[in-house]
């Protein structure tokens, strides 16, 4: 009991529960990957690019992280498979006419749509971009539109026939692949290959990063290029030769030089026969054997055992 009148505390009152994890709310997740740049987190602007992955940025601040790696501090766990501005295409968008003004706010309406069914992109339907030409599309609307429904365009000069003959010559290097026609500017790509998920699904997106790491295994080693070669070959040029090494000639002797050497010579060792001569037998036995005989110790082994005596 409570001693306060006949309240009645139950299990909730009297032991403490573990509070719940907080969960993100999933829709300021969705506006935040359709809205906004995954690296700067700033809304979309254009010109707006997109990897191979998938992802959204602003074209401005991918410069800025290629120009400075640590100019985002979760720059290397967002973009970091991008190597330069070859690995991302610019894409183009379709404006939504729903939209009065820029100056809204970028989460009232989205300020893109599909240009073949007019859905906004705002996340509620999956969207694709074109690999080889970069234009964007809902999925729905891009299934419902087929080559078939696109003849050849005049503006080409070529007759159905003259493109069925292009077909069937290249049917052997294109063996395995479906190609169909952009609706939006005629550029041919692959069903399968070139179609690339805006903010795909977590499985989806590790599907496509082991297709980029086939293809980057895929490409050849790039020889060095013309000018990075010309500059190699005039550094070279710039550099002096290398002496070569010949022998030393032999020194030129100047014979006054060698007369006066020799006499200095013959002058030294007569001092030095002299002061011998005028040196005690005490002294004498100091540098030199006694009697004719070899002598074995000097006076500094003299009287100590010295293994190599």
């Amino acid at each position: 009991m409570g001693n306060d009148g006949g309240s009645i505390p139950d299990r909730r009152d009297l032991v403490r529960t573990k509070a719940k994890a907080e969960q993100a709310d999933k829709a300021n997740q969705t506006r935040a990957r359709w809205f906004f740049c995954a690296l700067s987190k700033r809304p979309l602007q254009e010109p707006i690019v997109s990897c191979a992955l998938g992802k959204l940025y602003n074209k401005d601040a991918l410069l800025e992280y290629l120009l400075d790696r640590s100019a985002y501090g979760d720059g290397e766990e967002i973009c970091g498979h991008i190597r330069s501005l070859k690995d991302v295409k610019t894409l183009k968008f379709t404006h939504n006419p729903a939209k009065s003004s820029p100056s809204d706010s970028p989460t009232d309406k989205a300020p893109f749509v599909c240009p073949l069914n007019f859905k906004e992109m705002n996340g509620s339907q999956p969207f694709i971009y074109l690999a080889p030409c970069g234009c964007v599309f809902s999925l729905a609307g891009l299934k419902a539109v087929t080559s078939s429904n696109f003849p050849p365009r005049e503006s080409d000069g070529k007759l159905e026939s003259d493109v069925k003959k292009e077909q069937k010559e290249n049917a052997g290097e294109d063996a395995g692949k479906q190609f169909d026609m952009c609706p939006q500017c005629g550029t041919k790509y692959d069903k399968v290959e070139d179609t690339i998920p805006l903010n795909p699904s977590p499985e989806e997106e590790q599907k496509l990063r082991l297709a980029m790491e086939r293809r980057r295994a895929a490409e050849p080693v790039k020889p060095k290029g013309k000018k990075r070669k010309a500059a190699a070959e005039a550094t070279d040029a710039e550099k002096p030769p290398a002496k070569k090494k010949n022998p030393s000639p032999a020194p030129i002797v100047n014979p006054t030089l060698a007369a006066t050497s020799r006499a200095v010579v013959q002058s030294l060792a007569q001092e030095e026969s002299k002061r011998k001569a005028h040196m005690s037998d005490a002294v004498k036995s100091l540098y030199g054997p006694k009697d004719g005989a070899k002598k074995k110790e000097t006076f500094m082994t003299m009287g100590t055992f010295t293994r190599y005596a």
